[in-house]
């Protein structure tokens, strides 16, 4: 039986959550009194409590580990139950897990003496310490540094008196590829084969050589190595070797799973020990290095990586950590009436660094949702991706990264959206035959689980490529990009219009976000998205100069845009879109809206349409928005911790809603009162695009509460998947470790970053034509905001935004050249100008109505450095 979410994370079924307590977050540093924040404001989170039942990840761009946070290694995830945790280097599975032994008492061990006391999150590292054993303390820091294909664990131990301890490591392999799944046609159980293990030089090495007996599997060679900084004492092999969890509980293939297991029904791995005599000086202390490293080409690349890792693993450790204080250097906000979301802004953009991954030597293979496993299609040398989330879904994702580049660019991280938007179109243009279909979910072997020519969809993600590429090419200026993927785009486009609209009535059909029962032909997502992403296809053909694609994508964009309303406005009681349209039950075809209350209900309010002329605005009208919004915060919809899935309403003859009831329509569909930290992020875009602040700050609280609060992070800083809801029950610390959501998931960033450096700072770049506009709107209640070291085109800008009773202040430092600048400031309703100076000068203005309220705009001309406007209210 197939898991509950197969094609998208959305699809996770839900139910009532109970709280965990026990987050000791680190201090913000001194900015909490009003002092400008620094790039290392919160650099650590850390937990105390129920160490054993949170998962913890340590990410690289080309390896990464999944353990708990008392440094263990459960079966833990479902694609393939129970092995998605340990040790891999996409594509490939190395180990179950390594453990350490400190004179014969397991570290992490609840029944030992030394188990572990406290766990940090860090920028770019976790620690966990541990209780002493027989006089010894240690503690342990896990880190991967990036562009290599092995990780790093340092013990550090100390003691009061000098003395020599034995360290035993533990190391069970499970040398394993990312796809084959745990039910695919063929699963794990035939595609995974027996591992070997070995000593050599003072390494373990593990081996898995051969050809599966799968029609069109290739010959392979899996190895992994584990070593220390130093020649061991002793070494042993054998089947076992798992430290504590010896012997392991086995997650069966099928059926009910134990609360808690050790291996899963497809492992075929082996272990080793290496055992080390190691001398502790009193007070000092000494640091023990251990490497893990493979690869799927053999022992010759995995010895050059555990060579590389073990030649100097502190300065390894220390660059990376360097390297996340850089990037946290980037978009430093100050909000001091929110420091808790200035806190999520900084964790939101680690948890994008964290999930950026690397693989290579793709081999492109439709497997028709896992049923099928071809001959490849064929190749895609090199891929760079933000992974979906962790530990289930660390792969590419069309609609996950399209999300995430709206929280990747005004996190500065250009390189690596820019990255994945080619990944997106290299295995599409090999698994679709450059079609201009996007693919939707690639694993990090190449296989494409959905999103062929031939599959249902999703049409959703290839009618947000366009305007994901649009993003990135007016944030940063490039050209060269923009040349790159424009070809692609037209593809998009096209596919969409030409193959998704069988009926001609306008609308394409296709799956979208949401994948329910009793959904019409044609969804709203897929409607609105595909609006969008002809009108910034246009737009980009007019900097190409191709006035062909100019005039179709713009004709066509306006067509769907005069029925929008008339087609998709549900009316009656339940003030919103249709989430669908066309029931094929229907014989009649009328198009008849179906009302469910999904969350895909916002997206009219979410997408934002750039057309020629005129002031960019959401596709819903202000006035439709303001009923729709509303209606959204209300509690059938929206709960303690934000948006639900699917809302609530009157008891259908299908089963009936849960909760209570907004309005009289009864839907087919049961609501699902699950809350995701994308369904936060698109209820916040909505409302902050509509200028509702205030409304705004629930989601974004809500996005931010779910790293940060004690009560409801599994892993502190890690925005998760799926947050606290009604019907999400248990919640993820209480779940079994192969029945859970997402610990990391990068989308939810989107929640976070675009609300603060879009909406309120005021950020609309257009760097592709060298322009910048930045239109600040303060939240409500609050006299000051900031934030400095924003990267647009080839430099960066800093803003600090401030109002009084009279007075509004925009102060903008722009360190980029050529930048036409438009400076001003959204008035608070009913307020009036009474005069307006640019640098201590009377300026001419202009006031423009958008969907955020009346805007005070300035033209600044093209400078560098400071610019300051003060509005002066009647």
């Amino acid at each position: 039986m197939r898991p509950p979410s197969l094609r998208h994370p959305l699809m996770i079924g839900a139910s009532a959550l109970v709280v965990a307590a026990g987050l000791a977050a680190a201090p913000l540093r001194p900015a909490e009194a009003g002092a400008a924040p620094g790039p290392a404001a919160s650099a650590e989170l850390s937990t105390t409590t129920r160490l054993a039942d949170r998962r913890s990840v340590v990410i690289g761009d080309r390896f990464y580990a999944m353990s708990t946070a008392d440094g263990l290694y459960p079966a833990a995830g479902w694609h393939i139950t129970g092995e998605m945790g340990g040790f891999w280097t996409p594509p490939l599975k190395l180990l179950d897990g390594i453990w350490f032994g400190l004179d014969g008492t397991w570290l992490g061990d609840a029944k030992g003496k030394a188990e572990a006391e406290r766990h940090t999150f860090g920028f770019g590292y976790t620690r966990t310490r541990y209780a002493a054993a027989n006089g010894v303390r240690v503690e342990r820091t896990d880190v991967v540094p990036d562009g290599l294909r092995a990780g790093l664990i340092g013990l550090k131990l100390t003691s009061d008196r000098t003395r020599t301890v034995r360290l035993d490591v533990d190391a069970h392999s499970e040398l394993m590829s990312a796809y084959p799944w745990g039910w695919t046609t063929p699963d794990q159980s035939t595609y995974n084969l027996p591992d070997t293990g070995s000593y050599q030089n003072g390494a373990l090495l593990f081996r898995e050589q051969g050809t599966p007996p799968v029609a069109n599997a290739p010959r392979h060679d899996f190895a992994a190595y584990v070593a220390a900084d130093r020649k061991p004492v002793s070494h042993a092999l054998g089947s076992a070797h798992r430290g504590p969890q010896d012997p392991p509980v086995v997650c069966p293939s099928t059926g009910t799973a134990p609360d808690r297991c050790d291996d899963s029904a497809f492992g075929k791995g082996t272990g080793g020990r290496l055992s080390y005599d190691v001398r502790v000086p009193a007070g000092r202390g000494t640091t023990v290095w251990v490497a893990v490293a493979g690869s799927d080409r053999g022992t010759s690349e995995a010895g050059a990586a555990l060579g590389t890792a073990l030649r100097d693993p502190a300065g390894l450790a220390a660059r990376k950590i360097a390297s996340r204080k850089a990037l946290a250097a980037n978009t430093v906000v100050d909000l001091p009436g929110d420091r808790r979301l200035q806190q999520s802004v900084e964790w939101s953009k680690q948890n994008l660094a964290d999930s950026v991954q690397e693989a290579r030597d793709l081999r492109i293979r439709v497997t028709r949702e896992g049923r099928r496993f071809p001959a490849p299609a064929g190749t895609v040398n090199r891929a760079r991706w933000y992974g979906a989330g962790w530990p289930d879904y660390p792969w590419l994702f069309g609609t996950d990264g399209e999300y995430t580049a709206f929280a990747a660019v005004p996190a500065g991280q250009f390189d690596a959206i820019k990255a994945h938007l080619r990944a997106l179109r290299d295995t599409s243009e090999v698994a679709n035959a450059r079609s201009g279909k996007v693919v939707h979910e690639v694993i990090s072997d190449g296989s494409v689980y959905f999103g062929a020519n031939d599959d249902a969809g999703n049409t959703d993600e290839t009618a947000k490529f366009p305007s994901a590429v649009a993003l990135v090419w007016r944030w940063t200026g490039d050209r060269r990009f923009l040349d790159e993927m424009y070809g692609f785009t037209v593809r998009n486009m096209r596919f969409i219009v030409e193959r998704w609209d069988e009926d001609g009535d306008g609308w394409p059909e296709g799956l979208g976000n949401v994948e329910r029962s009793g959904m019409g032909v044609e969804k709203l997502d897929n409607a609105v998205y595909t609006i969008r992403g002809l009108r910034d296809l246009a737009d980009m053909a007019r900097a190409k100069g191709d006035a062909a694609t100019v005039t179709w994508a713009d004709a066509r964009a306006a067509a769907m845009e005069r029925d929008f309303d008339r087609t998709w406005w549900a009316g009656g009681t339940t003030d919103g879109f249709a989430e669908s349209i066309d029931d094929p039950a229907d014989p009649a075809n009328d198009n008849r809206p179906i009302f469910q209350r999904h969350w895909t209900g916002v997206t009219p309010m979410d997408a934002v349409l750039v057309r020629p002329g005129q002031v960019t605005r959401p596709l819903a009208s202000d006035e439709r928005a303001a009923v729709a919004l509303a209606k959204r915060e209300e509690p059938c919809y929206t709960g303690e911790n934000g948006f639900f899935h699917t809302g609530t309403g009157p008891t259908s003859a299908e089963g009936g809603n849960r909760g209570p009831s907004c309005d009289d329509a009864v839907s087919a569909v049961q609501s699902e009162r699950s809350i995701y930290s994308l369904g936060n992020g698109v209820m916040a875009t909505a409302e902050g695009n509509h200028g509702r602040l205030a409304q705004q700050k629930r989601y974004t609280a809500a996005n931010a509460r779910s790293q940060l609060d004690p009560a409801l992070a599994e892993l502190p800083g890690a925005m998760p998947e799926i947050l606290p809801s009604p019907d999400f029950d248990p919640p993820n610390i209480d779940r079994k470790l192969t029945d859970r959501s997402m610990v990391l998931q990068a989308w939810g960033a989107y929640g976070t970053l675009w609300p603060v450096v879009h909406h309120q700072l005021g950020l609309s770049p257009d760097m592709g034509r060298g322009r910048l506009e930045i239109v600040p709107q303060l939240p409500p209640g609050q006299s000051r905001i900031a934030g400095r070291d924003i990267r647009v085109g080839s430099g960066s800008v800093a803003v600090t935004a401030e109002a009084s009773a009279r007075t509004l202040r925009t102060s903008v430092n722009l360190r980029v050249d050529g930048a036409s600048l438009v400076i001003g400031h959204v008035l608070p309703r009913g307020a009036q100008v009474a005069s307006v100076t640019l640098n201590g000068r009377s300026v001419a203005h202009s006031l423009r109505r958008s969907a955020r309220g009346t805007e005070v705009v300035v033209q600044a001309g093209t400078r560098r450095g400071q610019a300051t406007l003060t509005i002066t209210l009647r």
